[in-house]
């Protein structure tokens, strides 16, 4: 049997605030992140993904107070990012209660580090992001670019120990236009763990178009939080068209 694929709800946080833009323009105040990761693990998600795009620009460390806080009533698997510089953070977060850990810039300037934290807690822990734009990677939230390539950026990665990547078109981020199935078709063909669409998403059907491109999960945040569409019903259009999903209780 097939696995099933996820339908992941993303909020970018700045300390306590709920933050969402366009293009990784996150200065709009959108309400509490903690509030809102709680109503989504009431609604059952499949996974719910909690990025603190406050924390690398600020140089600080990732907000463990604030995940030991979200897991005392949350049983939704969480993956969590921002602010992270070694091995001891990634265990960190993993003993604060995230089940995954989201990795960008560190994995960029020190690609080593991917390759020792998965030989420490495991590939299946460590999700790597590559966030591109005209088709070149980037790190410290969008704001450095690299001249490496999208597809080698997640190549590496992988080859590194990375146990799933995060694909994300910062030209499409909060446009609700669509994903990037042009390179996300490219990279779920290439590399061999399962690869997260997002970015772009404005409907059901950029979902299934994904999905059709190889992705495994899709991520979306503008989606679930500026229009009535929910995850539920994600999933239930999904599986009408034929994908394996699970259908939240």
């Amino acid at each position: 049997m097939p696995l099933a694929t996820r339908i992941i709800p993303v909020l970018l946080k700045r300390g306590t605030d709920l933050v969402k833009g366009v293009r990784f323009d996150s200065s709009r105040i959108v309400g509490h992140a903690l509030q809102a990761a709680r109503i989504h693990q009431a609604r059952g998600v499949d996974e719910l993904m909690i990025l603190d795009v406050g924390a690398t620009p600020a140089g600080k460390g990732p907000d463990f107070a604030s995940v030991e806080k979200l897991t005392k009533d949350c049983f939704v698997p969480l993956t969590i990012g921002g602010g992270i510089r070694s091995v001891d953070d990634i265990r960190d977060l993993l003993n604060a209660g995230a089940d995954r850990v989201v990795i960008e810039t560190v994995a960029m300037n020190d690609p080593g580090l991917i390759s020792d934290a998965a030989a420490k807690v495991g590939s299946q822990a460590i999700v790597v992001s590559v966030s591109y734009t005209r088709g070149f990677a980037t790190s410290h939230c969008g704001t450095m670019l690299h001249t490496i390539g999208a597809l080698e950026a997640a190549e590496q990665a992988v080859a590194l120990g990375a146990g799933e990547i995060l694909l994300q078109s910062i030209d499409l981020d909060g446009t609700m236009k669509g994903y990037d199935t042009g390179t996300l078709y490219a990279v779920a063909k290439n590399v061999p763990v399962p690869v997260i669409a997002s970015c772009g998403a404005g409907e059901y059907m950029h979902m299934l178009s994904a999905i059709n491109c190889g992705a495994n999960a899709v991520a979306a945040g503008a989606m679930f939080q500026f229009t009535d569409q929910t995850p539920m019903e994600a999933a239930a259009y999904l599986a009408k068209n034929g994908v394996e999903v699970r259908i939240p209780a």
